[in-house]
């Protein structure tokens, strides 16, 4: 995260943490003229937002068909239970300013006292406008996470693992990174927008997630790994692009030359992204792919998150590009690894994140991040070399504890009885949306229900068999029926 413009800043009093009482004095005074930086930053916080629905739409047309509803709807479950979980104390764990080198405490637990005064991140932006925006990036990292249960876990235990990953890895990565006495934001390790506490973090949980459910019971299968929907695919790739403006743009906290800067490197680096995975795509199969020209996008916005305020235009460009290229090169880490990571989860945000922060520590240069006239963050192109250690150091903390932490939380929630990780077999064949959703992705029930009875007809395969006609006086009409329930086979 940035810092805030160093003239006409609000300051804090520690005796009314609050801002004031309403009731007693007017709390926007300390904000007159500045009013258009903390309606900046909701702006920017609400751009953020489309990010989950547009995580689900590329996680849903990544399914097949029968369990594309189970990612889509987990995008409104993962936003509401970081809602709750941010303003109950994940918001006092991350970024209270009170705390050691490793978490935060619960000052402000209840958003207790998060008000009008002015936020430790920016003064020119109030606390609550300030806790708000970083929601969404909770929101974000839990999202990414809910990934790895891809096509076989079951919703209420993925709902429940969200709010505990939340609190037990994201907020204390979130502290030892920006908050003021964290650990690495004291080392320094640079991380603008969330390289670390986002991706890192949620790309190795999402692994954790993965090796703990086990493969797909078909895995292995070439229609296993075909997306049902590329259309919808590209939609929620279109959105998370366009939320990532806000994510990297409102990372500075402030409406300031180096926001824009940020906003521009974002928009490079994913295009340079697209340049660079289209490009090993056709190198490899001779044909273009939109799945992977969207893998491209996704692979440049992670790398230049920690990087976006810290670097120039063509060193954006260059971190978008190479990172794509290493995650290209990444393309069978599921095979190597012996997983079934179907929506790739610790390869884009687990790799990409760590190449964005080993680049950031390589471009970050004091002239890019000194452009809101308070920081200094120079890095190996500014000739301090040091600055790469540091980058390894939180790369290696927040990998190693996000990893651990969600691998001993999963292992305790897959043994507590009822409430198994899994889905059955099953279930698993029929498809998630079908075994725990009332909806269908299409809506053409007409398939599955008889109409006389209005049940479920059988399944064949896991292929629902559409239901008879209504019966007829015909004597013919029971045999009908039963040759259209029970396809006939014909012989070689």
């Amino acid at each position: 995260m940035g810092l805030s413009l160093t003239f006409l800043q609000p300051t804090f009093n520690a005796s009314i943490p609050n801002g004031g009482n309403p009731e007693e004095m007017d709390v926007n005074a300390p904000y007159v003229g500045l009013e258009w930086e903390y309606v900046y930053q909701v702006l920017m916080g609400c751009l953020v937002f489309l990010i989950v629905p547009g995580i689900g739409l590329l996680y849903g047309g990544m399914s097949r068909r029968k369990s594309a509803l189970a990612m889509i709807f987990q995008s409104l479950t993962v936003m509401a239970v970081a809602t709750f979980q941010w303003a109950f104390w994940g918001f006092s764990l991350a970024f209270s300013r009170n705390g050691g080198p490793f978490i935060g405490d619960l000052t402000n637990f209840g958003l207790k006292d998060v008000m009008a005064a002015p936020s430790w991140g920016s003064a020119v932006i109030p606390d609550i406008v300030f806790c708000f925006y970083e929601l969404m990036f909770c929101a974000c990292a839990t999202m990414i996470v809910v990934g790895g249960a891809f096509e076989r876990g079951r919703i209420l235990p993925s709902i429940i693992f969200g709010f505990c990953w939340a609190t037990i890895c994201y907020c204390p990565i979130a502290y030892w990174t920006w908050n003021a006495n964290g650990w690495l934001f004291t080392l320094p390790a640079l991380d603008f927008a969330g390289g670390g506490p986002v991706h890192i973090s949620s790309g190795t949980a999402g692994l954790a997630y993965a090796l703990v459910l086990g493969k797909r019971s078909r895995y292995g299968e070439k229609h296993i790994y075909k997306p049902h929907n590329v259309t919808v695919v590209f939609l929620g790739t279109t959105l998370i692009w366009f939320g990532w403006f806000g994510f990297n743009g409102g990372s500075a906290l402030n409406g300031s030359i180096r926001a824009m800067m940020a906003v521009w490197n974002t928009n490079m680096a994913a295009s340079t992204g697209v340049a660079g995975a289209v490009m090993m795509g056709y190198i490899r199969h001779r044909k273009f792919s939109v799945i992977g020209a969207c893998e491209g996008v996704i692979a440049g916005l992670v790398g230049i998150t920690p990087a976006a305020g810290y670097v120039s235009v063509w060193c954006g460009a260059a971190i978008g590009f190479i990172t794509a290229i290493v995650i290209s090169l990444f393309e069978n880490v599921n095979e190597w690894m012996g997983i079934d990571d179907g929506l790739e989860v610790f390869k884009l945000h687990g790799i990409g994140g760590i190449c964005g922060a080993f680049l950031t520590g390589i471009f970050a240069t004091s002239s890019v991040s000194s452009l809101d006239g308070a920081t200094l963050a120079p890095g190996g192109i500014d000739g301090v070399g040091s600055q790469i250690a540091r980058q390894l150091a939180e790369i290696a903390a927040i990998a190693a504890w996000s990893f651990t932490l969600s691998v001993i939380m999963l292992l305790i929630l897959k043994y507590i009885p009822g409430l198994h990780l899994r889905v059955a077999d099953e279930a698993e064949i029929i498809g998630l949306d079908i075994d725990q959703f009332s909806d269908e992705v299409v809506g053409e029930w007409s398939l599955f229900n008889d109409d006389n009875t209005g049940h479920q007809v059988a399944f064949t395969h896991g292929v629902p068999v559409a239901a008879p006609p209504p019966a007829t006086s015909s004597p013919t009409s029971e045999s009908a029926t039963e040759e259209k329930t029970e396809p006939k086979t014909t012989p070689n």
